[in-house]
């Protein structure tokens, strides 16, 4: 085997790792506040992906894909991520806002 094969099996695994982490993550957390902190692992599991790619592929179609892709994930995660928290606090207690006692408070379903 060769360097390059190497260095691209190890980001392969790698990435293949963090992907399968965040989603047993997902899998056995209970609350979904605690289910977002496992979006982080699989962006940088989409991050070594691409680098497996662009290391096999080079600066050529493919390889642009893959840092497009890459990139794309690392951006809107963040937001995703927001957006979700907000729209689970909304569901909780009606308002995304703090409460004016500083207390959480659970509306009835």
């Amino acid at each position: 085997m060769t360097l390059r094969e190497v260095v691209v099996a190890v980001l392969l695994v790698l990435g293949v790792a963090l992907q399968l982490l965040a989603c047993l993550g997902l899998i056995v957390m209970r609350d979904s506040f605690a289910r977002l902190h496992y979006l982080a692992p699989a962006g940088f599991g989409v991050v070594a992906i691409a680098g497996a790619i662009l290391v096999e592929e080079s600066f050529s179609v493919i390889g642009d894909k893959a840092i497009a892709t890459a990139a794309v994930v690392l951006l809107t995660g963040p937001v995703l991520a927001h957006v979700t928290a907000r729209s689970a606090r909304i569901l909780r207690l009606g308002d995304w806002k703090e409460q004016r006692s500083g207390e959480v408070e659970r509306v009835p379903r």
